[in-house]
């Protein structure tokens, strides 16, 4: 991946949506957010946009600044520096936004970030290793962590994954340090 001159990305860049198209005349465009809550879309004084590969062509990555943002239906729309018009936001249209993961807010005790999930280790209270967080969705009533063995492709994970809802019931511990989130669940579920 290409990334423009005289920046660096850092290490940190969270996928958080991607442009959707055009909003308005002044340059604003629409932003579809990968979560139910686009806190990071609101807040992030920079984003880094990342365009698709070309034939031939690898993707580039470049540092916006976000001049001001706020939600609109189930997007976020956004006004960028250096996207001065519609045509300008327009060719942004599928561009991929990423956020360092230093500019999310905060969170309470005992709330987590998806992409903090992902990748650990889950096990039952017998002890038996279940899988890893490959992915987590929404259902509407609560997050669901999507766990299956690390070594299952990608286009088999509905095959062998285990849905477990993300709600203290069946979740009794996340330790983000030791990687590892155990649940009341059992491993013929």
């Amino acid at each position: 991946m290409q990334v423009s001159a005289n920046q660096s990305a850092p290490d940190d860049l969270v996928i958080v949506g991607y442009v959707s198209g055009a909003f308005g005349l002044q340059g604003w465009v629409k932003i579809r957010p990968y979560s139910s809550t686009a806190d990071a879309l609101l807040d992030a004084p920079l984003f880094w946009l990342e365009s698709a590969a070309q034939a031939g062509v690898a993707p580039t990555l470049r540092q916006v600044k976000r001049l001001s943002s706020k939600i609109h239906g189930e997007d976020v729309v956004a006004r960028l520096d250096e996207v001065p018009d519609r045509t300008a936001a327009e060719a942004l249209k599928g561009t991929v936004v990423k956020v360092s993961r230093q500019a999310f807010p905060a969170l309470e005790q005992d709330e987590f970030y998806w992409v903090d999930l992902i990748g650990l280790t889950v096990q039952n209270l017998q002890g038996e290793d279940l899988g890893v967080v490959r992915a987590m969705m929404d259902n509407g009533a609560q997050s669901i962590l999507r766990v299956a063995a690390s070594d299952v492709p990608e286009a088999e994970l509905m095959k062998h994954e285990r849905l477990i809802p993300f709600v203290d019931h069946f979740v009794k511990e996340v330790d983000r340090e030791a990687k590892k989130i155990v649940v009341d669940w059992g491993s013929d579920y």
